[in-house]
């Protein structure tokens, strides 16, 4: 190449260096703010990705190991359940619409609606997880993936698919032990449930919308809850790894790879995830199985008592010194409780040395007791503490839980008519002549509707007193001050609780 041409390509190079030099901030300003935040964001991430240290990185990939090694431990474990059974039921063609606004619309001799259509079978489907315990074939799951199920099937994540057979279930944890005829099978280690903490790292696997061996991550959000609704017994974990429909039964799993709880139940609105799921603590589902498993039944403690929350407003109106603590509403004659001296309005503070908070804490507490078992009971009386001791009998089947439903709550008007109690109510309640005050009809939106008094429940006590007629209801109801609020035990079947009565 000549000098001249040499020059000529300098120049030119130039020239474009120095129109790029002003050219390119130029540019710059005609770009969006938006555009030049996402060049900066991408520069700044990797510039930031440069920064962090490496031993942070190697925090960061041995944390990814963990959650991998932890899975993979477990997941040949878990397993797909499909369930499905013949149903015959009658099927409306508007679904699930309420009767009711079908007849406002269409009438009530519309064809082909509600009891006139004629029954039809269709088969019901379910999808759900488990886990393998024993590699003999024994899978834990939950009561609700099974139930009613007329043909369970598994599907191993080895490819095999097997028929299983329910072996037994506890519907009042929401466990079930379900098996399948296989040897040498992987099975999962259950951990302890009790060392779980809020905060702790957790895992669950499942087959979510029946997709199956799948793996979300998030942290214990509690442990303990209850009065979720799902089952009688309740002692949840509370989690927010990701839980959906198709998880249940399957393992929530500890960074170590142990189970520490079958996923049961989620918390939302609109059917899928929320961020709250709940699972039955390992524990307690392996108390279960092995009762389950040696006797095909679970033998649970019974105190004899009907038991409701104490709230403020009801410590106040019956002039309770105790502010925490369980309610006795009733002590069932002849029961353990009653034969130690427990009476009607004491509050029990402690349940074998430990307190008691709820009744979902001492219904637990006592199931978990063995029969047979002398437990001591502290409970507050008069503004005294009452040191007693109770002996736990076995509770029979059939027998009613002991906490009373619901809470009382901030009420209006009375809005209740009472009588006598008639034989109709003798026979079918099992009331007996005097025992109290029959209410025989509640106005929609009085203080008896808004305090939870229903037709057919009993009258025993306004305040302290008895009253076994209504003339001793009208009586004691006219000394009382309903601005202040007043407590009514009332009996409804076998049941009692108290309810307050109060005008706001």
């Amino acid at each position: 190449m000549s000098h001249s041409r040499l020059g000529m390509v300098l120049v030119v190079s130039m020239a474009v260096i120095v129109a790029g030099g002003l050219g390119v901030p130029f540019l710059w300003t005609l770009t969006t703010p938006g555009e030049r935040a996402a060049v900066s964001s991408a520069s700044g991430a990797e510039t930031a990705l440069k920064d962090i240290p490496s031993d942070a990185l190697a925090i960061a990939d041995k944390l990814s190991e963990l959650y991998r090694a932890a899975a993979g431990r477990v997941s040949p474990a878990v397993v797909a359940v499909s369930t499905s059974a013949t149903v015959t039921e009658q099927i409306s063609p508007f679904g699930d619409l309420p009767d009711d606004m079908l007849r406002k619309f269409f009438g009530q001799e519309m064809p082909g609606f509600g009891p006139q259509s004629p029954p039809q079978k269709f088969e019901r489907r379910g999808l759900g997880s488990g886990v393998i315990v024993d590699a003999e074939g024994y899978i834990l799951t939950n009561n609700h993936v099974v139930k009613d199920a007329q043909d369970i099937k598994v599907h191993l994540q080895d490819g095999r698919d097997f028929k299983a057979k329910v072996n037994s279930t506890d519907p009042m944890t929401d466990v079930a032990v379900i098996k399948i005829e296989a040897t040498h099978l992987p099975t999962a280690e259950l951990g302890d449930s009790d060392k779980m903490q809020p905060g702790d790292l957790v895992i669950a696997i499942g087959a979510p919308f029946g997709l199956e061996w799948t793996v979300t991550a998030g942290i214990v959000s509690a442990t303990s809850r209850h009065g979720v609704g799902v089952a009688d017994y309740e002692s949840f974990i509370q989690t927010d790894a990701a839980i959906n429909p198709g998880n249940s039964g399957g393992p929530l799993i500890n960074t170590r790879g142990q189970v520490i709880g079958l996923n049961t139940a989620i918390a939302s609105q609109s059917g899928g995830y929320q961020g709250v799921g709940f699972a039955v603590p390992s524990n307690l589902a392996r108390q279960v199985m092995e009762q389950l498993r040696k006797t095909g039944e679970v033998v649970r403690g019974w105190l004899g008592v009907s038991i409701q929350k104490l709230t403020p407003e009801l410590a106040e109106s019956m002039k309770l010194k105790a502010t925490a603590g369980v309610l006795v509403s009733q002590a069932l004659e002849g029961g353990p409780a009653e034969k130690a001296g427990l009476k009607t309005g004491d509050v029990i503070v402690e349940f074998g040395g430990k307190p008691v908070k709820s009744p979902d804490e001492l219904q637990t507490a006592v199931a978990w007791t063995a029969p047979g078992t002398k437990v001591d009971v502290v409970v507050m009386r008069d503004g005294k503490r009452v040191d007693l001791k109770v002996t736990v009998e076995k509770r029979a089947a059939g027998v009613e839980m002991a906490a009373a439903p619901g809470a009382p709550s901030a009420l209006k008007d009375l809005g209740i008519q009472v009588s006598g109690i008639t034989p109709d109510a003798i026979q079918k309640y099992g009331y007996k002549p005097g025992q109290g005050v029959l209410i025989t009809k509640v106005d929609p939106g009085g203080l008896g509707d808004m305090a939870g008094l229903k037709a057919g429940m009993l009258i025993l006590k306004v305040g302290d007193q008895a009253v076994k007629s209504v003339a001793e209801l009208e009586t004691a109801m006219g000394k009382v001050d309903l601005a202040k609020g007043v407590p009514l035990l009332v009996r409804s079947g076998q049941n009692q609780i108290f309810v307050l009565l109060k005008k706001q």
